[in-house]
């Protein structure tokens, strides 16, 4: 029996948007709008501005921003998208929108590394056509580096605060590009020095870094697309508190996945054999609140056993009820079933059964012969472990 309340519950209005998470989409707005500003300014200062100063180094940083203008846009994209509430084709949310955008960024990272590492060797092979550049440049690249450093703690901040994978990764897109900043600083303070190859070792060494940093976000993001489960540490809590919940005998095939800043998990959990379904249902609601509660997950699916299916016999093989009712009645002959209540437990590849007779003096008086003609049918029948007779029972 599966226990699982489905995040999907409702849509908005159509052509209505609201979020699923309101903090974290207002402040994904709010630091990316900021981006987004501060990054048309810098293009348009440092393109123009390289251009005046004779600054290759600073126009390329100038087209370095305008590409982030771009990221801007895929941000701003993922995160209206991504803080969507579920819906019939999307039952458990939008978040894994977030997750994509995360690779496409971080992969963008890889590759504009490896670019600034190519581009760094190419120049080495030709120092002398470096041209001398204007002190101007190295004013504007300074300015380029504050402007990116202070974005950078920013963005970082509020991304911890919300705590969004996909705003971390633009954090550190950030701080990339007040990497490439201070190469262009040290680029033009060597060519005014008269050392034109500083400016080429430093954005070797710079690629390298921004290339290492995407290739880890990318990584991640990949990791999360694949299903990755949780860290070791957190599945062990969960696990905990699957166990302190009362009622719950076991617990196996405990199974997580990350979605987003979020997780899904399923798991089954061993409760007494014999008790009621709704009993059973309770235990299993309150195992799944108590994870909820506890622990930062989107959803929890549980499974009910009645014993660990990976140690015990398969009962597929068992007839359903209408099958053993026929076989019961079949073998007991002359004892009549019909009007009794019998409840049938699939145990390790065998029943069990209760057979509860009505208050009828007749028939308690045959509970005895009808116990006897179960304990000799029970020796040698292939479906039936145990079958108990209970006189006197109201039926229901």
């Amino acid at each position: 029996m599966k226990n699982h309340t489905e995040p999907y519950q409702s849509k908005p209005a159509v052509g209505s948007f609201e979020p699923t998470n309101p903090e974290r989409f207002a402040a994904a707005q709010k630091s990316t709008w900021v981006s987004i500003v501060i990054n048309l300014l810098l293009t348009f200062l440092q393109v123009v501005g390289g251009f005046v100063a004779h600054s290759q180094a600073l126009m390329a940083d100038g087209l370095h921003s305008l590409s982030d203008l771009l990221s801007d846009v895929l941000v701003l994209f993922a995160n209206r998208h991504g803080n969507r509430h579920a819906d019939a084709n999307h039952p458990y949310g939008h978040a894994r929108v977030e997750t994509a955008a995360t690779l496409i960024l971080g992969t963008f990272l890889a590759v504009l590394g490896v670019g600034l590492l190519v581009a760094a060797a190419m120049r080495l092979q030709q120092p002398a056509a470096v041209q001398a550049v204007n002190p101007l440049a190295l004013g504007i690249a300074c300015l380029a580096l504050l402007a990116k450093e202070g974005m950078f703690r920013y963005m970082l901040a509020v991304a911890k605060r919300v705590r969004s994978q996909m705003l971390i990764a633009n954090a550190w897109h950030a701080r990339s590009d007040a990497a490439s900043s201070l190469v262009v600083i040290v680029g033009v303070a060597g060519n005014l020095l008269g050392y034109t190859f500083f400016d080429l070792l430093a954005a070797a060494v710079v690629g390298v870094m921004i290339a290492h940093m995407g290739g880890k976000l990318a990584f991640e993001a990949l990791q999360e697309l694949i299903d990755t489960g949780l860290d070791e540490e957190e599945v062990e809590a969960i696990r905990q508190t699957l166990l302190n919940t009362h009622g719950v005998r076991g617990l196996h095939e405990l199974r997580t996945r990350k979605m987003a800043d979020n997780a899904l998990v399923d798991a089954h959990i061993i409760v007494d054999p014999k008790i009621s379904v709704s009993e059973g249902h309770y235990i299993a609601e309150a195992a799944r609140h108590a994870v909820l509660k506890h622990h930062h997950v989107l959803d929890v699916m549980v499974h009910i056993d009645p014993e660990d299916d990976l140690q015990a016999k398969p009962n597929a093989h068992l007839p359903s009820r209408p099958g053993l009712l026929a076989h019961l009645a079949e073998r007991l002959g002359e004892h009549d079933l019909a009007g009794k209540r019998v409840v049938l437990h699939y145990l390790d590849g065998k029943v069990d059964a209760e057979i509860y007779l009505p208050v009828n003096q007749r028939l308690a008086e045959q509970a005895d012969a009808l116990q006897a003609s179960c304990d000799a049918l029970v020796r040698d029948d292939e479906f039936f472990r145990v079958i108990h007779v209970h006189r006197n029972h109201a039926q229901k």
